[in-house]
């Protein structure tokens, strides 16, 4: 019996971001308290020790995580000391949003603020060193007024 297999999963995107953690089970509450995630699945790990796969859904993406693995070619940020890239996740109100991360533990870096793009955006990291952005996009900017826009913020950047 042969059945056809869809390349990419039903309720998942073409990139699903997979995020090493040192603990999994305390991310997974912050991203439910902090944005509103939905927890998907949770495998434990050798002797059922901590997690070896876990699945989020935050609004219609997936995002994927695990525990790092002291033989693993991926670490925490906690681990590395930084981190490496950032997540940037929409939202329809990225005030409300971001206020319900920090209120759950997450430190600010930049508070929301309406930018040249178009959008209205805010970064934050979470308690296990993960940047996130925050953004709700509010007008759609043409080429030529956003290359004019973005010549004018770094002139104000160059400034400050």
């Amino acid at each position: 019996m042969s059945k056809t297999v869809k390349p990419i999963p039903d309720g998942f995107r073409t990139v699903t971001p997979y995020l090493t953690l040192r603990d999994s089970a305390p991310a997974i509450d912050f991203y439910k308290k902090a944005f509103g995630a939905q927890e998907v699945m949770r495998m434990p790990g050798p002797e059922g020790k901590g997690v070896m796969h876990a699945e989020i859904k935050i609004g219609d993406s997936m995002l994927f995580m695990s525990d790092e693995h002291p033989k693993g070619e991926t670490q925490a940020p906690e681990s590395l000391g930084g981190a490496t890239g950032s997540v940037l996740l929409y939202v329809p109100d990225v005030d409300s949003t971001f206020n319900r991360a920090v209120q759950a533990g997450a430190k600010a870096i930049m508070p929301p603020a309406d930018m040249f793009w178009g959008d209205r955006f805010a970064k934050l990291v979470d308690p296990f060193g993960h940047h996130w952005a925050l953004a709700t996009h509010k007008e759609d900017v043409p080429p030529d007024e956003m290359s004019r826009r973005a010549k004018e913020a770094m002139k104000q950047m160059a400034n400050s």
